[in-house]
Protein backbone atom coordinates (compact mmCIF):
# COMPACT_ATOMS: atom_id res chain seq x y z
CA UNK A 1 0.00 0.00 0.00
CA UNK A 2 1.21 3.48 -1.24
CA UNK A 3 1.06 6.20 1.48
CA UNK A 4 2.32 9.54 1.53
CA UNK A 5 2.42 12.09 3.92
CA UNK A 6 1.74 15.96 2.53
CA UNK A 7 0.00 18.77 3.54
CA UNK A 8 -4.38 19.06 3.98
CA UNK A 9 -5.75 20.52 0.82
CA UNK A 10 -9.84 21.71 1.10
CA UNK A 11 -10.83 18.92 -1.15
CA UNK A 12 -9.94 16.38 1.73
CA UNK A 13 -12.37 17.53 4.25
CA UNK A 14 -15.51 15.08 3.32
CA UNK A 15 -13.15 12.01 3.18
CA UNK A 16 -11.49 13.24 7.07
CA UNK A 17 -15.15 14.26 8.21
CA UNK A 18 -16.20 10.93 7.07
CA UNK A 19 -14.23 8.84 9.39
CA UNK A 20 -13.61 11.66 12.53
CA UNK A 21 -17.73 12.16 12.96
CA UNK A 22 -18.00 8.88 14.66
CA UNK A 23 -14.89 8.66 16.64
CA UNK A 24 -16.39 8.81 20.50
CA UNK A 25 -19.99 7.96 19.68
CA UNK A 26 -20.08 6.07 23.09
CA UNK A 27 -19.33 8.82 24.96
CA UNK A 28 -20.84 12.46 25.52
CA UNK A 29 -17.50 14.07 24.37
CA UNK A 30 -17.81 13.85 20.51
CA UNK A 31 -14.78 14.54 17.99
CA UNK A 32 -13.86 18.02 17.82
CA UNK A 33 -12.23 17.41 14.38
CA UNK A 34 -15.62 18.05 11.95
CA UNK A 35 -16.26 21.30 13.56
CA UNK A 36 -12.25 22.95 13.40
CA UNK A 37 -11.35 21.24 10.00
CA UNK A 38 -11.60 24.17 7.81
CA UNK A 39 -10.39 26.58 10.18
CA UNK A 40 -7.74 24.59 10.46
CA UNK A 41 -6.98 24.89 6.54
CA UNK A 42 -7.73 28.51 6.78
CA UNK A 43 -5.15 29.52 9.00
CA UNK A 44 -1.84 27.15 8.19
CA UNK A 45 1.22 29.25 8.12
CA UNK A 46 4.42 28.91 9.44
CA UNK A 47 3.45 28.14 12.95
CA UNK A 48 0.84 25.80 12.10
CA UNK A 49 1.22 22.68 9.71
CA UNK A 50 -2.02 20.10 9.01
CA UNK A 51 -0.40 16.75 7.93
CA UNK A 52 -2.83 14.01 6.31
CA UNK A 53 -1.63 10.71 4.80
CA UNK A 54 -2.95 9.90 1.48
CA UNK A 55 -3.48 6.92 0.23
CA UNK A 56 -4.64 7.84 -3.17
CA UNK A 57 -8.82 7.35 -2.89
CA UNK A 58 -8.68 8.07 0.46
CA UNK A 59 -7.30 10.18 3.54
CA UNK A 60 -5.77 7.09 6.15
CA UNK A 61 -4.93 9.81 9.21
CA UNK A 62 -3.98 13.22 9.54
CA UNK A 63 -2.64 15.07 12.25
CA UNK A 64 -1.75 18.59 13.50
CA UNK A 65 0.94 20.39 14.77
CA UNK A 66 1.49 24.13 16.08
CA UNK A 67 4.48 26.39 17.21
CA UNK A 68 3.66 27.81 20.95
CA UNK A 69 6.97 29.36 21.53
CA UNK A 70 10.03 29.30 20.24
CA UNK A 71 11.02 25.76 21.34
CA UNK A 72 7.43 24.42 22.23
CA UNK A 73 5.62 22.40 19.93
CA UNK A 74 1.96 21.50 20.26
CA UNK A 75 0.59 17.87 18.64
CA UNK A 76 -2.80 17.37 18.10
CA UNK A 77 -5.73 15.87 16.29
CA UNK A 78 -3.66 12.65 15.35
CA UNK A 79 -6.63 10.48 13.72
CA UNK A 80 -6.11 7.40 12.23
CA UNK A 81 -9.22 5.88 9.25
CA UNK A 82 -10.07 2.53 10.87
CA UNK A 83 -9.58 0.94 7.54
CA UNK A 84 -6.09 1.66 7.41
CA UNK A 85 -5.14 0.78 11.47
CA UNK A 86 -2.49 -2.11 11.32
CA UNK A 87 -0.17 0.49 8.67
CA UNK A 88 1.81 2.45 10.68
CA UNK A 89 -0.47 5.48 10.18
CA UNK A 90 0.28 7.09 13.75
CA UNK A 91 3.90 6.58 13.73
CA UNK A 92 4.47 7.77 9.88
CA UNK A 93 2.24 10.93 10.98
CA UNK A 94 4.21 11.61 14.49
CA UNK A 95 7.21 11.45 12.61
CA UNK A 96 6.91 14.19 9.78
CA UNK A 97 5.23 16.42 13.00
CA UNK A 98 8.47 15.90 14.95
CA UNK A 99 10.49 16.67 11.77
CA UNK A 100 8.12 19.77 10.97
CA UNK A 101 8.65 20.99 14.45
CA UNK A 102 12.07 20.71 14.74
CA UNK A 103 12.98 22.07 11.48
CA UNK A 104 11.32 25.35 13.08
CA UNK A 105 13.37 25.61 15.84
CA UNK A 106 11.58 23.21 18.77
CA UNK A 107 13.03 21.26 21.09
CA UNK A 108 9.79 19.56 22.82
CA UNK A 109 6.97 18.29 21.14
CA UNK A 110 3.67 17.80 23.95
CA UNK A 111 0.06 16.80 22.92
CA UNK A 112 -2.85 15.51 25.19
CA UNK A 113 -5.15 12.92 26.03
CA UNK A 114 -7.82 11.81 27.53
CA UNK A 115 -6.84 9.50 30.59
CA UNK A 116 -10.16 7.22 29.47
CA UNK A 117 -8.71 6.41 25.74
CA UNK A 118 -6.69 3.86 26.44
CA UNK A 119 -6.06 3.58 22.19
CA UNK A 120 -4.65 7.12 22.28
CA UNK A 121 -2.39 7.18 25.31
CA UNK A 122 -1.04 3.80 23.99
CA UNK A 123 -0.33 5.20 20.27
CA UNK A 124 1.01 8.42 21.66
CA UNK A 125 3.70 6.10 23.84
CA UNK A 126 4.65 3.92 20.79
CA UNK A 127 5.24 7.12 18.41
CA UNK A 128 7.67 9.05 20.98
CA UNK A 129 5.89 10.37 23.23
CA UNK A 130 6.22 10.00 27.68
CA UNK A 131 4.51 10.85 30.37
CA UNK A 132 4.67 14.36 31.38
CA UNK A 133 2.16 15.07 33.87
CA UNK A 134 -1.77 15.26 34.53
CA UNK A 135 -4.49 17.48 35.39
CA UNK A 136 -8.35 18.14 36.46
CA UNK A 137 -11.05 20.68 35.56
CA UNK A 138 -12.38 22.26 38.54
CA UNK A 139 -15.39 24.30 37.66
CA UNK A 140 -16.89 27.22 40.28
CA UNK A 141 -20.00 28.77 39.77
CA UNK A 142 -20.07 32.46 38.04
CA UNK A 143 -21.30 34.73 41.03
CA UNK A 144 -21.12 38.26 40.75
CA UNK A 145 -21.51 38.56 44.58
CA UNK A 146 -18.57 35.66 45.59
CA UNK A 147 -16.62 37.75 48.39
CA UNK A 148 -12.59 36.56 48.78
CA UNK A 149 -11.98 36.01 52.37
CA UNK A 150 -8.57 37.30 51.48
CA UNK A 151 -7.23 40.07 49.74
CA UNK A 152 -6.85 39.60 45.68
CA UNK A 153 -5.00 41.30 43.31
CA UNK A 154 -3.89 41.52 39.71
CA UNK A 155 -0.44 41.82 40.34
CA UNK A 156 1.69 39.84 37.94
CA UNK A 157 4.93 39.63 39.49
CA UNK A 158 3.14 38.32 42.77
CA UNK A 159 1.34 35.63 40.99
CA UNK A 160 4.89 34.46 39.41
CA UNK A 161 6.66 34.57 42.75
CA UNK A 162 4.31 31.98 44.55
CA UNK A 163 3.80 30.23 41.07
CA UNK A 164 7.55 29.27 40.90
CA UNK A 165 7.83 28.14 44.49
CA UNK A 166 4.25 26.20 44.76
CA UNK A 167 3.52 22.53 44.69
CA UNK A 168 1.17 22.99 41.52
CA UNK A 169 4.18 24.49 39.84
CA UNK A 170 6.58 21.34 40.51
CA UNK A 171 3.34 18.59 39.72
CA UNK A 172 2.32 20.37 36.59
CA UNK A 173 6.17 20.75 35.50
CA UNK A 174 6.02 24.33 34.82
CA UNK A 175 2.67 23.95 32.23
CA UNK A 176 -0.19 26.02 32.21
CA UNK A 177 -3.01 26.37 29.63
CA UNK A 178 -1.77 28.43 26.19
CA UNK A 179 -2.92 31.63 25.58
CA UNK A 180 -3.35 31.52 22.10
CA UNK A 181 -4.31 27.54 21.08
CA UNK A 182 -7.30 26.29 22.79
CA UNK A 183 -6.92 23.11 24.52
CA UNK A 184 -3.00 23.18 24.52
CA UNK A 185 -0.73 23.85 27.37
CA UNK A 186 2.43 25.46 27.49
CA UNK A 187 5.33 27.14 29.46
CA UNK A 188 4.09 29.94 31.90
CA UNK A 189 5.97 32.65 31.89
CA UNK A 190 6.19 36.30 33.95
CA UNK A 191 5.90 37.67 30.31
CA UNK A 192 2.34 35.73 29.94
CA UNK A 193 1.21 37.19 33.11
CA UNK A 194 2.26 40.68 32.53
CA UNK A 195 0.26 40.72 29.41
CA UNK A 196 -2.41 39.56 31.19
CA UNK A 197 -2.47 41.41 33.55
CA UNK A 198 -3.86 45.04 31.72
CA UNK A 199 -7.17 42.85 31.38
CA UNK A 200 -7.40 42.07 35.30
CA UNK A 201 -6.84 38.62 34.33
CA UNK A 202 -4.42 38.09 36.80
CA UNK A 203 -5.13 36.83 40.51
CA UNK A 204 -2.95 36.77 44.00
CA UNK A 205 -4.42 35.93 46.59
CA UNK A 206 -2.85 37.49 49.30
CA UNK A 207 -1.93 37.41 53.12
CA UNK A 208 1.25 38.11 54.90
CA UNK A 209 2.48 37.45 51.46
CA UNK A 210 1.37 35.47 48.08
CA UNK A 211 -0.77 32.41 49.04
CA UNK A 212 -2.40 31.57 45.74
CA UNK A 213 -2.80 32.62 42.08
CA UNK A 214 -4.33 32.26 38.70
CA UNK A 215 -4.87 33.96 35.19
CA UNK A 216 -7.47 33.64 33.11
CA UNK A 217 -6.75 32.64 29.83
CA UNK A 218 -9.81 33.14 27.39
CA UNK A 219 -13.46 33.33 27.09
CA UNK A 220 -15.38 31.65 24.39
CA UNK A 221 -18.53 29.93 23.60
CA UNK A 222 -19.44 26.74 22.78
CA UNK A 223 -22.29 24.97 20.77
CA UNK A 224 -23.57 21.72 21.58
CA UNK A 225 -25.01 19.24 19.68
CA UNK A 226 -28.37 20.12 20.30
CA UNK A 227 -27.91 23.68 19.32
CA UNK A 228 -27.75 25.25 22.99
CA UNK A 229 -25.04 27.77 22.97
CA UNK A 230 -22.93 28.50 26.36
CA UNK A 231 -19.95 30.69 27.31
CA UNK A 232 -17.33 30.08 29.59
CA UNK A 233 -14.53 31.42 31.49
CA UNK A 234 -11.56 29.26 31.04
CA UNK A 235 -8.82 29.68 33.96
CA UNK A 236 -5.12 28.42 32.83
CA UNK A 237 -4.08 27.30 35.96
CA UNK A 238 -4.75 27.50 39.54
CA UNK A 239 -1.84 26.91 42.25
CA UNK A 240 -2.46 27.29 46.04
CA UNK A 241 -1.00 26.84 49.41
CA UNK A 242 -3.95 25.50 51.64
CA UNK A 243 -7.65 25.27 51.72
CA UNK A 244 -8.31 29.06 52.47
CA UNK A 245 -6.30 30.54 50.34
CA UNK A 246 -8.23 28.13 47.80
CA UNK A 247 -11.57 28.94 49.05
CA UNK A 248 -10.85 32.80 48.17
CA UNK A 249 -8.87 31.81 44.52
CA UNK A 250 -12.14 30.59 44.18
CA UNK A 251 -14.54 33.10 44.93
CA UNK A 252 -12.37 35.37 43.03
CA UNK A 253 -12.38 33.37 39.94
CA UNK A 254 -16.52 32.71 40.44
CA UNK A 255 -16.66 36.63 40.59
CA UNK A 256 -14.65 37.47 37.75
CA UNK A 257 -16.24 34.76 35.01
CA UNK A 258 -19.35 36.36 36.08
CA UNK A 259 -17.97 39.26 35.03
CA UNK A 260 -17.10 38.25 31.84
CA UNK A 261 -21.13 37.03 30.99
CA UNK A 262 -20.04 33.48 31.14
CA UNK A 263 -22.46 30.80 32.01
CA UNK A 264 -19.92 28.01 33.03
CA UNK A 265 -16.22 28.58 34.23
CA UNK A 266 -13.31 25.71 34.56
CA UNK A 267 -9.85 26.12 36.21
CA UNK A 268 -6.99 23.59 35.12
CA UNK A 269 -5.68 22.38 38.74
CA UNK A 270 -3.09 19.47 39.37
CA UNK A 271 -3.98 15.94 39.39
CA UNK A 272 -3.30 15.51 42.94
CA UNK A 273 -5.17 14.47 46.52
CA UNK A 274 -4.79 17.70 48.00
CA UNK A 275 -5.23 19.37 45.16
CA UNK A 276 -8.35 17.96 44.50
CA UNK A 277 -9.54 17.74 48.08
CA UNK A 278 -8.83 21.45 48.85
CA UNK A 279 -11.55 21.83 46.01
CA UNK A 280 -14.01 19.50 47.12
CA UNK A 281 -13.06 21.33 50.05
CA UNK A 282 -14.05 25.04 49.07
CA UNK A 283 -17.50 23.31 47.92
CA UNK A 284 -16.41 23.83 43.65
CA UNK A 285 -17.65 20.72 41.41
CA UNK A 286 -14.38 19.17 39.59
CA UNK A 287 -14.42 16.49 37.15
CA UNK A 288 -14.54 13.05 37.35
CA UNK A 289 -11.45 12.28 35.14
CA UNK A 290 -8.06 13.55 34.46
CA UNK A 291 -6.50 14.58 31.46
CA UNK A 292 -2.70 13.17 30.51
CA UNK A 293 0.17 15.46 29.11
CA UNK A 294 3.04 13.70 27.48
CA UNK A 295 5.98 14.89 25.91
CA UNK A 296 8.94 14.03 23.36
CA UNK A 297 12.19 15.12 23.18
CA UNK A 298 12.97 17.02 20.04
CA UNK A 299 16.45 17.67 20.28
CA UNK A 300 17.96 14.73 18.31
CA UNK A 301 16.10 16.02 15.16
CA UNK A 302 17.63 19.59 14.69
Amino acid sequence: MELTVRGIRDTDVDAIVAFTQETWADREVGDHIPRVLEDWIDTEGDTQKTFVLDAGDDIAGLCQGVLLSDHEAWAQGMRVNPEFRGNGVSRTLTNALFDWAAQQGATVARNMVYSWNIGGLGQSRATGFSPATEFRWAKPEPDADAQPDLTVEADPAAAWSYWNRSEARTHLVGLGLDLTESWAVSELTLEKLRTLASDDAVFAVKEEGTRAMAYRNRTFEHTTDEGETRSYAEYGVGAWEDAQAARSLFAALSRDAARQGADNARVLIPETVRHVSDVATARVPVSSEPDFVLEADLTTRR
